[in-house]
């Protein structure tokens, strides 16, 4: 396994990382909301890309996991601008496929449109873009609403054990800076996209007008009929690795 590395970005807040060595083109693994890169999707992909000696970073997000930084002060820029350090200063030279799960692919979509010379494919897991104002607000309960008026922040709790969620006007407002299913995703690399259909947090359809919405012809949308939110099963994994190898194919196709 890499060693856990910290990088120190403009504001002097550390964030933690593992980069491992291998050829390119080097995954990119950007975590979901609240997520970290010790989760099940990144430790096995890792474990993959070592196998097959294929570089491969994946990072916390400021607040996230091991890096520094109050999560609830910060929002979809901070994690944007993230995701394009580690990218800048961190990755190997070189083309990039990032690999993103829920709102990690919203990040995803936002890195890859600031970098188009770098990143060449995208793999999203249960993509969530734009998951503020089409999936959070409307589900958000009265009591919330008048939280986030008078004190900016709501604590919602958490379908998975981890506490609660802090929900942020800051969240909000820096979501509403990058909307992306409004018009055309002008991206033109390969796309796969991964979704659970009885995922009970983003709607798979979601994912269907994600595909719609993006430039390329090269995008393939996968359900997986009794795929959760998370696509954390032993079944799942393996299918991760197939799409990320398809992916690697569709990117260099043999005699290309």
């Amino acid at each position: 396994m890499a060693e856990t590395k910290t990088f120190e970005n403009a504001l002097g807040q550390k964030l933690v990382y593992r980069l491992t060595p291998g050829h390119g083109p080097c995954l990119v693994w950007l975590c979901g909301f609240r997520s970290d890169m010790g989760g099940t999707k990144a430790a096995y992909l890792d474990s993959w890309a070592q196998a097959r000696n294929q570089a491969m970073l994946r990072f916390d997000y400021r607040g996230h996991g091991g890096s520094e930084g109050d999560f609830a002060s910060l929002g979809v820029s901070d994690w944007a601008d993230d995701v394009l350090a580690m990218i800048d200063q961190v990755a190997p030279e070189g083309p990039l496929v990032l690999v993103g799960s829920s709102m990690g692919a919203w990040l995803a979509l936002i890195a890859a449109l600031a970098r188009l010379d770098r990143v060449k494919a995208l793999l999203l897991i249960a993509p969530a873009p734009d998951f503020t104002h089409r999936l959070l607000l409307p589900s958000l309960p009265p009591e919330a609403h008048r939280a986030l008026s008078s004190s900016g922040r709501w604590e919602r709790p958490s379908a998975y054990g981890d506490g609660p969620y802090i929900i942020s006007q800051t969240l909000i407002d820096q979501g509403a800076q990058h909307f992306l299913l409004s018009g055309p995703i002008m991206f033109s690399g390969p796309v796969t996209i991964m979704h659970g259909q009885k995922d009970p947090d983003v709607p798979w359809r979601l994912s269907l007008e994600l595909m719609d919405s993006l430039s390329g012809q090269d995008v393939c949308a996968m359900l997986i009929k009794d795929g959760d939110h998370r696509l954390s099963t032993p079944q799942d994994l393996a299918l991760l690795g197939e799409s990320v190898e398809g992916l690697l194919r569709r990117l260099h196709p043999p005699g290309g």
